[in-house]
């Protein structure tokens, strides 16, 4: 069964008479990125190729932790008790992020880094590798202590983080929506507001296509599903004038004596969820919002996560595995609202 989402404003700027689709794409991140836009017969185009790659690589060189010398590579590795003079984008993400921590009641945390290393989904010590071992339940009892102990402070007017000592920042919950977003500023800066741009899978789209129609998308589909069980019902986003993420089970995770464990650690408790969800979306005006607010909802499961979604006026949807394999789904009453029923 396919159903149709539809956003609650449409804006009536349509795309140039007799606009053109352009199409570039690149490597960043580890993964893939895409765009499509809406040019003019006539626009200059031959830039935006590179313009694109230097807006991801900018934020690379700012926010990745598989990078050593990036800005939060060094923040990581700065001295205990030091204040950390931060890039502007790199302030307002991690800014971002804490209050995603705050308001998740530390579901998600940008902090929690020192967690995810121990599990092997850091940049060393890799899960892939021959000699990887999961942590013990005291080495995950330390760090979590750690983290506790010494939280990370910031200051907005002199835009600087306070490093305590030890804290490992991971921003790949939300750094790659924030991609997607930097992405479609830059576009619209260029004279380019119609558009679609993709970064590993979290979308965001503005404006129309050539022909008036919005830019459709499906909502990311559950990959791992057992022979003889009906997937979950397509869902199909007009992605105007929003941004869609997902975070699923099925994504990332390791398998060791029979026992899966998934990329994303609960920071609560330190270990990785396994709980009964196979997917959340998030639909949002903010990409880095959707991306970020996917992980936190995953991580507190279907009851809770619904909650928190009614609760921060969130359009969420949960795919729930049931113990039979089948799914059940969740909407959250704002993601129900956009249904064309």
């Amino acid at each position: 069964m396919r159903r149709v989402l539809l956003p609650h404003a449409i804006s009536d700027d349509p795309a140039p008479a007799g606009g053109v689709l352009r199409e570039y794409a690149g490597q960043s991140m580890g993964t893939s990125w895409s765009v499509r836009l809406v040019a003019a017969p006539a626009a200059a185009c031959d830039h935006l190729q590179d313009g694109l790659q230097q807006q991801l690589d900018s934020i690379v060189a700012q926010m990745s932790h598989w990078e050593a010398e990036s800005d939060l590579g060094r923040f990581n590795r700065a001295a205990a008790e030091s204040w950390q003079l931060l890039p502007p984008a790199f302030f307002d993400v991690l800014s971002y992020a804490m209050g995603v921590a705050r308001d998740s009641g530390g579901a998600y945390d940008p902090c929690a880094g020192s967690l995810v290393n121990l599990w092997g989904f850091g940049p060393y010590g890799r899960f892939d590798q021959p000699d990887f071992v999961p942590p013990s339940a005291d080495e995950v009892t330390v760090a979590r202590a750690q983290l506790a102990a010494r939280p990370v402070q910031l200051e907005r007017n002199g835009r600087r983080a306070l490093q305590p000592g030890g804290v490992q920042l991971d921003l790949s919950a939300v750094a790659k929506g924030y991609s997607v977003d930097r992405l479609s500023w830059y576009l619209k800066t260029q004279g380019f507001a119609h558009h679609l741009v993709e970064v590993g899978g979290e979308l965001r789209g503005a404006g129309v296509k050539p022909d008036g129609q919005p830019w459709w998308v499906m909502l990311e589909q559950v990959t791992d599903i057992a022979p003889g069980v009906a997937a979950p019902d397509e869902l199909v986003l007009a992605l105007h004038g929003l941004a869609v993420a997902t975070s699923g089970d099925y994504r990332r995770y390791f398998e060791i004596h029979g026992q899966r464990y998934s990329h994303t650690i609960d920071p609560r408790s330190g270990m990785p969820i396994a709980n009964d969800l196979a997917s959340v979306t998030v639909v949002h005006a903010q990409c880095m919002a959707a991306d970020a607010w996917s992980t936190a909802l995953t991580v507190l499961g279907s009851r809770d996560g619904l909650q928190l979604a009614e609760l921060q006026g969130l359009a969420a949807r949960f795919v729930v595995r049931q113990a039979d394999g089948s799914f059940t789904e969740y909407l959250s009453s704002h993601l129900r609202s956009m249904l064309d029923e």
